[in-house]
This record gives structure tokens, sequence and C-alpha cells, in this order.
């Protein structure tokens, strides 16, 4: 598989910009004026307690949520109240804080789904395996195949989803993310639930994946071991309001961020 391309992006180089977005439910303020920059392969750590708005913040540009204020806007594109398959379409994927792959399909099947995006074949032709479906469904499948290679996991492309350890799982759901050709990726707690060996192996991934496909990234991640590690930009959250942005050596020393969250200075 080729490297990515460099992502195009608006004037002043931002690939997303978030501005000043706002979300509530009822009386109850999710998340308020939040506002984020993302360059092109950068890598962004979003931190804070658990119930500060993170997901929040994610569904929101993934257009599960529609703001309530502000405005969100894609290589310079408003994408704010656009369904989830357009924004996804405008180059933004994510993985879930519970993996959602689907269990019964195999893994090249997952990755396949991912794909199915760009697919040109449409429902008579997937029905009656039209010539035309069956070369795009063996170009997809090398693709595929290259992609789970790429992310170690062609040896296991028969298995099915379920049968995968942990870890795969986890690494599984990115790849069919990664199958979209996202330009903007978002991991909500990818190392929950890993072991010390698996969350190592997840800090070089995500490294990785930034250098080999050129997506910026966007990550929420309770362990601050790893987002002290890869991230170069910091956001902090706490009942919905940003408390602290800067690098990691700002942030684990930023007396706001020490009381709400962290409790001490990461070592």
């Amino acid at each position: 598989m080729s490297d990515a391309a460099p992502a195009k992006t608006a004037a002043g180089g931002k690939l997303l910009v978030i501005d000043r977005v706002s979300r509530n439910f009822g009386g109850l303020a999710a998340v308020t004026d939040f506002s984020l920059q993302l360059d092109p392969g950068e890598l962004v750590g979003l931190i804070g307690p658990n119930g500060a708005g993170k997901t929040t913040c994610f569904n929101l540009i993934t257009g599960v949520y529609c703001p309530s204020a502000g405005e969100i806007r894609m290589a310079g594109r408003r994408i704010d109240g656009l369904p989830p398959v357009k924004i996804n379409h405008a180059g933004i994927a994510r993985t879930f804080q519970n993996i959602r792959l689907f269990q019964n399909l195999t893994v090249l099947d997952n990755v396949l789904v991912g794909f199915n995006r760009s697919a040109e074949h449409g429902l008579v032709r997937t029905i009656l395996r039209t010539p035309k479906f069956s070369r795009e469904r063996g170009a997809a499948e090398n693709r595929g195949m290259d992609l789970l290679r790429t992310l170690r996991l062609d040896e296991k492309a028969a298995l099915v989803a379920k049968n995968l350890p942990y870890g795969d799982q986890r690494r599984l759901e990115i790849a069919r993310a990664l199958a979209t050709a996202p330009k903007i990726l978002l991991l909500d707690e990818p190392a929950a639930g890993m072991n010390p060996q698996e969350k190592a192996e997840l800090m070089e991934l995500i490294r990785f994946i930034r250098d080999r496909f050129g997506v910026g990234i966007l990550l929420i991640e309770h362990d601050m071991k790893l987002v002290m590690s890869v991230c170069e930009r910091i956001t902090v959250l706490d009942h919905g309001e940003t408390i602290a942005v800067g690098t990691p050596q700002e942030v684990q020393c930023n007396p706001d961020v020490i009381e709400a969250y962290l409790g001490e200075p990461v070592a």
C-alpha cells in the first residue's frame, strides 16, 4: 500500500477547525465553547475526568450530535449538522471506546466494509455478481489484504473477528477506519482494556499510522503515559469546559489540570 498523499487544507493550513462549539442536553451543558485545531499529520490528545465531555466532542465532530452553538470546518468546509456518512466522506473516521466490529464477519470482510464507501457497483450488480462486481470485489480484497499486512493482521484475515485477541480487535477497528481513506482519525480510548505489552505496541502503532498514512490523529485516552508519549499537543476538559491547552510538559505541570484530573505531575 502506498503512502497517503498530503491532505488538502484550507487557507492557513488547518485541516480541522472547531470554533467555540457547545452542546446542551435540556438544561445540561455537556460541552461549552470547545475550540480545537488540527494540522495535517498532527497528533493531539483530548483528556479529562470521566464525564468531562470528551466523547461528546467526538460525537459532535462525527455528526452523531449537532452543536447547540459554534462551527466545525473540515478543510475550510463547514461540516457541523451533516450526517455521519457525509462527514466520513469529507475525510473523518473514528473508532469507539467499546469495540464495534462486525463480530461474525471475517477480519478481511470487516475491512471491506470500510472500502464500500468508494465502491461503484450497485445493488443489481451485487445480486447478479456481474463481471464488474467481481473485478471491484477482487481489487478491494487486494487492497484489504495490503492494509491488513501493513497492520500485521494479514495472517488472520480469514478468522472471524470475535475470535481475535482483544488487542487485535482494537487493531482491526483501526484498520477498518483507515479503509475509508480518512484525513483525520479519531481514536476513543484505544488502550482501554489492554495489558502493558499491548499498550506499548499501541503507542508504536499510533505513531506508525500517523507517519505512514499522513493522517491527523485526535486521541481520547486515560493512560497518561501513552498520551504524554505520543501527543504533540493536549487539550484538557473538565465538566465540559476547556481548562488547559499545551504541550505534554505544560499540561502535566498545570495546577488546574493537576487539581481536576492528574492529582500529581506525570513522571
